[in-house]
């Protein structure tokens, strides 16, 4: 079962390991290749829980064990649009279908609950499952940047990937 809710406090405990995982952040943030120590992921993880511009909210499985978090950001009222991301961090997660779930309820709320019209979003092209799970939600490739990420000492493309209200299907 999982449940999106606000992040806690307590949930940055996670973050510190995952964080530190290569695997878990290859195709995450640049910005997590450079959190090294716990007291700069605290840092991090605090601008998190302050921002409130962006609309953030824990992945939870088993109702109380974090995997990640996942939310819009980038949000215009005027546009009507926001920028979807997701981060699931914890091993025990992957290849669950979690992502594609997860996915589905942040684009909802996006639609329902921010009144949005537009979600789009950047995906490294190497990161098949992510890509599929996007699809499996609904979002269809608009774009590609080229030779936009450099990770394992070579370039890749990112894909840029959206979805309408219109085309949502609730």
């Amino acid at each position: 079962m999982i449940t999106l809710k606000p992040l806690e406090p307590n949930d940055v405990f996670g973050f510190y390991s995952w964080i530190k995982n290569p695997k878990a952040i290859k195709y995450s943030l640049s910005l997590f290749q450079n959190l090294s120590s716990s007291e700069q992921i605290d840092v991090w993880y605090q601008s998190v829980l302050d921002d409130v511009k962006t609309f953030n909210l824990g992945i939870y499985i088993n109702s109380n064990q974090c995997v990640g978090y996942a939310g819009i950001t980038n949000i215009s009222n005027t546009n009507k649009s926001g920028e979807f991301f997701i981060f699931i961090g914890d091993e025990v997660a992957w290849g669950k279908g979690i992502g594609t779930e997860v996915t589905r309820q942040i684009t909802a709320l996006g639609f329902n609950k921010l009144n949005l019209n537009r979600i789009m979003l950047t995906v490294s092209e190497p990161n098949i499952g992510a890509v599929k799970a996007y699809e499996k939600a609904g979002f269809k490739h608009e774009g590609r940047l080229r030779e936009s990420c450099y990770r394992d000492g070579a370039y890749h493309d990112k894909l840029i990937m959206s979805i309408l209200s219109s085309e949502f299907k609730f």
